[in-house]
């Protein structure tokens, strides 16, 4: 299995035990108008708010802001710097979102970070755990987050 996680792998049962816990707080990201372009790019929406930095200071932010879907899509790359993987794993897959909330924009120039809280673990199938993670992306310096999620992941023990 490629080794994303920065974390080494622990026993089901220690997975598990973290239930009720925080996991953890990823390192901050740079969300600049290069990352922001880039992902309008691969999305295809350019709306102004996004990518032109000139009408964007007529707008109550001041200045262009992330898509919400590209600070959603950090989840994944914050989440291996504070998981850890389950001993065992032959793949991990999202699952999709009981709740997510983009409470507030990000500006461009910004950071953020993703904190981890484990939910919920547990075996739907004797090799299928299922994991369900509150995370909340935080923005440097500002008191609101940029989202917050409930978080549910597969995991496919061998």
């Amino acid at each position: 299995m490629n080794q994303i996680w920065k974390k080494p792998p622990i026993s089901l049962e220690s997975y598990q035990a973290l239930v009720g816990r925080e996991i953890g707080v990823s390192s901050w990201h740079l969300i600049d108008q290069k990352r922001i372009d880039a992902y309008a790019d691969v999305c295809e929406d350019h709306q102004f708010i996004h990518v032109d930095p000139e009408k964007a200071k007529a707008t109550p932010f001041g200045t262009t802001i992330a898509h919400g879907f590209l600070t959603m899509s950090l989840l994944s790359v914050m989440s291996y710097e504070v998981m850890p993987a389950v001993e065992g794993t032959a793949m991990g897959v999202n699952y999709g979102f009981n709740k997510l909330r983009f409470i507030s924009p990000v500006k461009s120039g910004k950071r953020v970070r993703g904190r981890f809280t484990l939910a919920k673990a547990e075996l739907r199938r004797p090799k299928e755990l299922q994991s369900l993670t509150n995370v909340s992306v935080e923005i440097e310096g500002e008191d609101k987050p940029a989202l917050v999620a409930d978080w549910i992941g597969l995991i496919y023990l061998t």
